[in-house]
């Protein structure tokens, strides 16, 4: 009896463990999280698989859809032609913001970046850009 509550509680263990993998294993990540009335958001991309969840203002999204190579190319593209890794932030204080991080974890443009205390102003229109193209990907495939 032992061993079979044993091997029921190894099981459930490893389906716990896998269920929060989406949320690790990605190339690159969109998610945008806070403000007064909080909400998050966020889109996971792992090759052309792609997890979008969405908490926040009575509504709870969770989709997953695929993005084509041409699609994925684009988004690189415009982190490329924005120079995503040369993107300073700020180092000011701010409080309820509703902050977006970007975190790119294979090719040329690796790297990590968020506004959560904004972005230098000689960046801010090429981090728009960016943020721009990762909110069309959204817009062209999950319906709010």
């Amino acid at each position: 009896m032992k061993r079979i509550i044993g091997i029921l509680f190894a099981v459930i263990v490893l389906i716990a463990c896998n269920s929060q993998k989406v949320y690790s294993d990605f190339d690159i990540s969109y998610s945008k999280s806070g403000g007064y009335s909080p909400i998050y958001e966020n889109l996971l991309i792992k090759g052309n698989n792609v997890h979008y969840s969405f908490e926040g203002q009575g509504k709870k999204i969770k989709k997953d859809f695929k993005i084509s190579n041409e699609e994925l190319q684009h988004l690189d593209n415009i982190l490329s032609q924005n120079n995503f890794r040369r993107i300073q932030e700020d180092h000011k204080k701010l409080y309820d913001n509703v902050s977006t991080s970007i975190n790119v974890k294979k090719g040329p443009n690796e790297g990590s970046k968020t506004d959560a205390s904004l972005v230098m102003p000689n960046y801010k229109t090429n981090w728009e850009n960016i943020v721009n193209a990762f909110q069309e990907v959204i817009n062209n495939n999950v319906k709010k």
